[in-house]
């Protein structure tokens, strides 16, 4: 009985209208720790022209400030799951908090774009604390399937909102304050939630026992950081050159390397075994999939805005709407349609949808009709809230609660690692191509057919 909100407010000997308002705040102050994570991809997109013209650097320099913070993100997101479970969720929770709040704060002061970088790969180690620790507290408040599943579709909306407000907050900051200002937003963001798991969220129950794999984290952060490396910097050095060369052959060794050690390790980072369900395995495909394609449009459309159509941050952060709003209120909607009819319908139509927004992106120039570019946005947008929750249900709900902080540590591990190859591949596209549009197109399409794919092989895997 310990899986309904009234047995749980009559065991804590709260009336009913409090213990509402109780798990209402509760969520939300989980919320905004994936909201920071976000608003931090979300503000910086629109500011890398600025940045650019402060600190200098090219295309693989922004590039590195994208990816500084999304390789140490994907590559400690297993790690900091595995804590989440030993030491308990609330207590890495904060952790993260207070790292993201002094990080974010100290990247408002840097004067130098190799600072910045290294700022960001700092932030990176609160967004992968915060990340696995909020899904396990929030998957141990809303035990139930249903009810679980209304959670994470409020919990992505919530996040969804840095998706919207995100770039036209943060171009508003840029215009008027410059581009250090927008890292400062997270410092109230920080002491709202810091104050409400504080008071309200209830510490998981921890497993001292559980050994920490530190071989295995060691053999997947320098796989994500070689592979990330060649493919960034693939395009500048040269793809036959044996600095990139050597880069992918250390990622694949240590890839290898990684996925040997974890069956043989009595306490795995990532049991193995997870991936027996085909609804975890191909949750986990998608999971990257979406975050390549949306990690790739986010670091494409605002340099097309601003490069090719001329326009300043601002009126940038108001033309990405479209794609953005979906993100704040369809979760929800999302989240209802998992608890009825399951994860595979929803999930297979948000990547058909995605696929087909880059397919329309795919033809835009510099005099294209902003018609055309809200169509695609719209179909991204709409695309992007029906797979994420989708895929978040199916994963959790194949694992059992003591898994719970393992499973979705693995999954936004490769969501970010997704979201870094996204930045790298378009990135190594661009560098390739003899102009910034053609580049721009080739990359659509290729985002098109790996959304398209995905959608297929969801539709005939996931359980029914």
């Amino acid at each position: 009985m310990r899986d309904r909100v009234l047995p749980a407010h009559l065991e804590r000997g709260l009336p009913l209208e409090r213990e509402t308002l109780s798990r209402a705040l509760l969520l939300l102050g989980l919320s905004l720790g994936y909201f920071m994570v976000l608003l931090d991809t979300t503000v910086v997109s629109v500011a890398l022209s600025a940045i650019h013209n402060d600190l200098g650097g090219g295309i693989i320099g922004l590039q590195w400030t994208v990816n500084a913070y999304t390789i140490v993100f994907a590559g400690l997101l297993l790690l900091m799951g595995s804590l989440a479970d030993k030491l308990g969720a609330k207590r890495v929770y904060i952790a993260g908090l207070l790292i993201f709040l002094v990080a974010s704060a100290l990247s408002a002061f840097v004067t130098s774009l190799a600072g910045l970088i290294l700022i960001r790969a700092v932030l990176g180690i609160g967004g992968a604390a915060l990340l696995p620790a909020s899904l396990t507290l929030l998957s141990h408040a809303y035990p139930a399937s249903a009810e679980r599943a209304r959670a994470l579709g409020i919990w992505a909306a919530v996040t969804g909102l840095s998706m919207a407000g995100g770039p036209v907050v943060g171009g508003i900051f840029v215009d008027m304050l410059g581009w250090r200002s927008i890292f400062l937003l997270n410092v109230p963001l920080a002491l709202i939630s810091l104050a409400i798991t504080i008071r309200l969220v209830r510490e998981t129950d921890r497993n001292p026992g559980k050994g920490l794999d530190l071989a295995g984290q060691i053999t997947i952060f320098a796989a994500i950081t070689a592979w990330s490396f060649g493919l960034m910097e693939g395009g500048a050095i040269g793809w036959s050159s044996p600095v990139i060369l050597a880069a992918f052959g250390i990622a694949l060794a240590a890839t290898l390397s990684f996925l040997f050690m974890e069956t043989k390790v009595a306490a795995p980072m990532l049991p193995l075994r997870l991936f027996r369900s085909g609804n975890v395995s191909v949750g986990m495909l998608a999971g990257m999939a979406i975050n390549i394609g949306l990690s790739g449009i986010l670091f494409l459309l605002p340099l097309y805005f601003q490069q090719v159509r001329g326009f300043s941050a601002h009126l940038t952060g108001l033309a990405l709407l479209p794609m953005t709003i979906p993100l704040a209120f369809n979760p929800i909607v999302t989240g209802r349609i998992v608890g009825r009819i399951g994860a595979r319908l929803p999930m297979s139509a948000g990547l058909f949808l995605t696929g087909l927004g880059a397919w329309v992106q795919a033809w835009s120039n510099g005099g294209t009709s902003y018609a055309l570019t809200l169509a695609s946005l719209l179909l991204i947008g709409f695309g992007v809230s029906f797979t994420i929750p989708s895929l978040m249900a199916a994963v959790l709900s194949s694992v059992s609660n003591e898994q719970t902080g393992t499973a979705s540590g693995a999954l936004n591990a490769v969501r970010q690692l997704g979201a870094t190859i996204g930045v790298a591949m378009i990135g190594s596209l661009l560098s390739a191509s003899q102009s910034f549009l053609l580049g721009m197109h080739v990359s659509f399409v290729v985002l098109t057919v790996l959304l398209l794919g995905m959608g297929i092989v969801s539709f005939a895997c996931i359980d029914r």
